[in-house]
């Protein structure tokens, strides 16, 4: 079964180039601090690596971070759909739903907040499994989980108060436990998965909307109404902001929850889960019970 596709890949590039070319400042935030920890993680990785791939940290920040690091001998840069005018170097101008890279090929492949626009995710996880030699390592951040929810409720509800009807306004995003199954499914050994909520106040639902576009993360769903919402709607769902999603100071708020993902290329040396029945010990001993069947009326709970 085909996968379906639920973003507008050419109107994300387009976004990205206007965003890039633009260069508003500060409107990096999310993908500096996502750079950041992804660097941290890294160091905490007891082996060093040949090539690493920064793939779409467009900035530069993470291949500059990745450098420091001294973790890794030689770093390629992978610019999403166009090389960053601001920063020079970009080695490759890439499409990240398709990887252009050979099997086992390169050490280690981090990527800092593109992954979530890719259509077909898993199919592209195992595209970056198979680029990375054994033992090899994927660091990544997507949004995922709750991101921009508040958004998304207000708009739902303006256009439904002022039209009678409501299109999708902000994308779906996929929660850190099914982002972890899906690295499982690409082939990865030791999954992790976990996230980090960051949640960013605005004076006003207009200074979010300014700092979306000026990312180049407004709306690329395939499905959006391409009727522009009237002025009333966002009056309104500005409105609605205010009296949901406000602190007592009157500011808003605005989820962001970054998912963290690492996994490895299968090797023979890495730790291995222990196969069914070779425990030398019973789980009851260990804890001092007494085990008991399943369908055992006497076990504690029961009624």
């Amino acid at each position: 079964m085909s996968q379906p596709e639920l973003f507008d890949r050419p109107l994300l590039a387009q976004r990205r180039r206007q965003a890039l070319t633009r260069a508003v400042a500060g409107a990096d935030f999310l993908l500096q601090a996502a750079a950041t920890d992804l660097a941290e993680r890294l160091q905490t990785v007891n082996k060093s690596f040949e090539v690493g791939i920064d793939l779409g940290g467009h900035t530069g920040r993470m291949t500059t971070l990745m450098r420091a690091s001294g973790k890794v001998e030689r770093v390629i840069r992978a610019d999403l759909f166009l090389a960053d005018p601001a920063v020079p170097g970009c080695d490759l101008v890439i499409d990240d739903a398709l990887p252009p890279f050979a099997d086992a090929s390169v050490d280690l492949i981090v990527s800092p907040l593109a992954l979530h626009f890719v259509n077909d995710l898993p199919g592209t996880l195992i595209q970056i499994r198979r680029a990375l030699r054994p033992d090899g390592l994927f660091l990544g951040a997507l949004l995922g989980g709750d991101t921009l929810r508040e958004l998304g409720d207000v708009l739902m509800r303006a256009e439904l108060e002022v039209k009678g009807g409501a299109a999708p306004r902000v994308a779906p995003f996929a929660d850190t436990r099914s982002l972890g199954a899906l690295l499982q499914r690409a082939g990865f050994a030791l999954p992790v998965a976990d996230f980090d909520r960051v949640t960013v106040r605005y004076d006003t639902l207009f200074d979010l909307m300014r700092d979306l576009k000026a990312m180049g993360a407004t709306s690329v769903l395939r499905d959006r109404s391409r009727t522009p919402l009237p002025r009333r709607v966002f009056l309104r769902a500005a409105e609605l902001y205010q009296e949901l999603h406000a602190d007592p100071d009157g500011r808003l708020r605005a989820t962001f929850d970054i998912v963290s993902l690492s996994g490895w290329a299968p090797h023979e040396s890495q730790q291995k889960p222990l196969k069914p029945g070779s425990a030398r010990q019973r789980l009851a001993d260990a804890l001092g019970t007494t085990e008991r069947p399943a369908h055992d009326p006497a076990r504690p709970g029961r009624k």
